[in-house]
């Protein structure tokens, strides 16, 4: 199995979590935790994490000039990301916040080219055209995208969720290639869990932690462990071995996979748009991630 192929199949499995998460931490909001504690507990709970995870694992000592790096990288990657998209979505609908991240592989596509002047092809802007018309139609079949006055500021921040996380995914890619996945993820982690304490502490004392049911552990749990904990590293994982446009377009196989779900459980049927959706989709990787023909002089 070659690398880039890894790659894929971690960004994969990524989005079949990330398909999910939107309405499981949607469910624990506010009922059972303020966004602020939800974030505290996934940055610190996912820092812990990769912390034990660096005792079983091989780590690299990372230079001086790069945890300076690494440091602004976990303000955009993983405190700014994650305030604003927690926050966000406690102010807004799922299908609302579904939508808006569809914005973030084109401010990468923006930010690949001004940033690491990456040559775009003809092929790529093609397959992120094709991929972003298959997430549209899919999420516009399942829900009510509706912006008005009741989620405004959810959306706006929302917005600035995914603008974060883009230039955490172009920015984090030198990096990547000079340190290994948990070498890089464990400081990440720490950086944005001594960001994180003074946003959230007060929140996270004031939850009442009695109050959560068995449905809640359970949620928070997943919200940690695998949205945060095993996502990131799935993400960043395959961010060492494929190029920023081609991890940020797989956002658009997370509308379809959750509609998928909902079709294995029942709660939705396949209809001829959803299959279009899918093939649209994923003929948009494809060429997002098809590589240019050399000229042979």
């Amino acid at each position: 199995m070659t690398k880039a192929l890894q790659g894929h199949i971690a960004l994969f499995a990524a989005q079949l979590i990330y398909a999910l998460n939107y309405s499981i931490a949607k469910g624990l909001m506010p009922g059972f935790i303020h966004p602020l504690a939800l974030v505290f507990t996934r940055v610190v709970g996912a820092g812990i994490l990769f912390w034990i995870l660096s005792l079983f694992a091989k780590t690299q000592k990372v230079e001086k000039k790069d945890l300076k790096r690494i440091a602004l990288l976990a303000l955009f990657g993983i405190v700014i990301n994650q305030v604003f998209f927690i926050w966000g979505l406690s102010l807004t609908s799922p299908i609302n916040s579904s939508i808006i991240m569809i914005s973030n592989p084109i401010i990468v596509f923006i930010f690949t080219l001004f940033l690491l002047k990456e040559r775009i092809t003809p092929a790529k802007l093609t397959g992120l055209l094709l991929a972003i018309s298959g997430a549209v139609l899919i999420l516009r079949y399942r829900g009510n995208f509706e912006v008005g006055s009741d989620t405004i500021v959810g959306d706006v921040m929302t917005l600035i969720n995914s603008a974060s996380w883009a230039l955490f995914v172009v920015m984090v890619k030198p990096i990547m290639m000079k340190y290994n996945t948990v070498t890089a993820m464990r400081w990440l982690f720490l950086f944005g869990t001594l960001y994180i304490i003074p946003i959230g502490i007060i929140q996270t004392a004031n939850t009442n932690w009695q109050a959560f049911t068995t449905h809640a552990v359970g949620a928070l749990f997943f919200v940690v462990v695998a949205t945060t904990f095993l996502a990131y590293f799935l993400n960043v994982y395959g961010l060492r071995e494929l190029s920023p446009n081609t991890v940020s377009a797989y956002i658009y196989l997370q509308p379809f996979l959750a509609s998928l779900f909902a079709i294995l459980l029942g709660e939705d049927v396949l209809t001829p748009i959803k299959l279009l959706s899918g093939f649209l989709i994923i003929l948009g990787l494809y060429l997002v991630n098809k590589k240019p023909k050399k000229i042979i002089t």
